[in-house]
């Protein structure tokens, strides 16, 4: 293990992966950026131009993962680390993790992407953290490496995104001092959603492995899958939303993170009807950046319902841009993973890593967040 600031992000100049990288630089990190194509990974630490024009929708904001080319030397006085890997061939892999503290894995799909890194990670005996929100690659996280990964005092944190973490915080602070409950409730009021092609592609990989038409839920403590269409009704959203239109059952990696570690046998997850339409459409463009952030203008509100019995618990976030948000996510992980701020070893979602109302205040200023327990 290296410098326990050095963190290699695997998949560095995606859409989300140029977030993180930015936020890992903000906090005092010095990031090893990673990916195939050498000319993408220079384009990002330079801010030069590259094929398209990078997660921050136009050429003037992708600076790169300094901010400016003048700053691309970096802090700490060297040259940006970038180093070429593929997660077809294991050696790159390990070469590009070589000093890193922990790795965080940006690189979709994750059902090509997520084993070969946790195997790298897993040899270099560094933290692994993912932003997948693709549930078959969740699942598999959890089926493959739980017992190894706790044997070996390995720490694994999938799903450490906007679906899936930041959903399970939400719930495991939600639930407070319960030990169990009945129902877990996770509705996703979106103000659009515009995809990224990474995005577009995890589904694609997800519809395939799951069989065309069919959709998952859980339900009864154990994931199901039907042939139905998931059913349409009315969620009332706090405001500003108020209530609006949802697909129920419009299942995320929530029905694998939550169940993971809480006690609940109901889990299930809405999206507003809008954002769900844009998913779907093919025609629906990629985001476009409106701040100097790199931000998007899609808005969220997530109101989260945990019941038990006739008692009732909330809690309700509310931010801006669902992948922008993501980078503080899995960054504040990754900072309490580095700093022995954890509550399990081996593969363990965020709710049941961190201490979920703590870690939600460590968001503020990114995030809105208010607990009704």
């Amino acid at each position: 293990m290296g410098s326990d600031r050095t963190v290699a992000v695997f998949g560095a100049y995606g859409h989300t992966g140029r977030f993180v990288v930015a936020e890992l630089r903000a906090r005092g990190f010095r990031p090893v950026l990673v990916g195939r194509d050498p000319d993408r990974l220079k384009a990002l630490a330079y801010g030069t131009k590259a094929h398209g024009t990078g997660a921050y929708g136009t050429e003037h904001r992708a600076a790169g993962a300094y901010g400016t080319e003048d700053r691309a030397a970096g802090a700490y006085g060297t040259a940006p680390d970038i180093r070429t890997a593929s997660a077809d061939d294991p050696a790159s892999v390990d070469r590009a993790l070589t000093g890193a503290a922990a790795v965080i894995n940006c690189a979709g799909p994750f059902a090509t992407t997520a084993a070969p890194v946790i195997e790298a990670a897993l040899r270099a005996g560094i933290p692994y953290l993912d932003v997948a929100a693709e549930i078959e690659a969740n699942l598999d996280t959890f089926a493959h490496y739980a017992e190894r990964a706790h044997a070996s005092q390995a720490l694994i944190v999938p799903a450490m995104a906007f679906f899936g973490g930041f959903g399970d915080l939400l719930a495991t602070a939600a639930m407070g001092d319960w030990t169990a409950a009945d129902e877990v409730h996770i509705a996703y009021g979106l103000s659009s959603w515009h995809p990224t092609a990474g995005t577009r592609t995890a589904g694609a990989v997800s519809r395939e492995r799951r069989g065309a038409g069919r959709r998952i839920r859980y339900t009864a403590g154990r994931l199901e899958h039907r042939d139905d269409a998931p059913p349409t009704l009315e969620w009332p959203f706090p405001e500003p939303l108020g209530p609006r239109t949802v697909i129920g059952e419009f299942t995320m990696a929530d029905v694998v993170t939550v169940p993971s570690h809480l006690t609940v046998p109901e889990v299930r997850t809405y999206m507003t009807a809008e954002a769900a339409r844009d998913l779907s459409s093919p025609d629906t463009p990629a985001p476009a950046a409106v701040d100097e952030r790199g931000r998007s203008d899609q808005t969220f509100l997530v109101d989260v319902v945990v019941r038990s019995g006739g008692a009732e618990r909330r809690a309700v976030a509310r931010g801006q841009d669902i992948y922008a948000v993501t980078a503080p996510l899995v960054v504040e992980a990754a900072e309490r993973v580095l700093t022995g701020r954890t509550r399990a070893v081996g593969v363990a979602s965020a709710g049941r890593m961190f201490d979920a109302p703590d870690f939600l205040r460590a968001l503020s200023p990114h995030i809105s967040v208010e607990l009704f327990t």
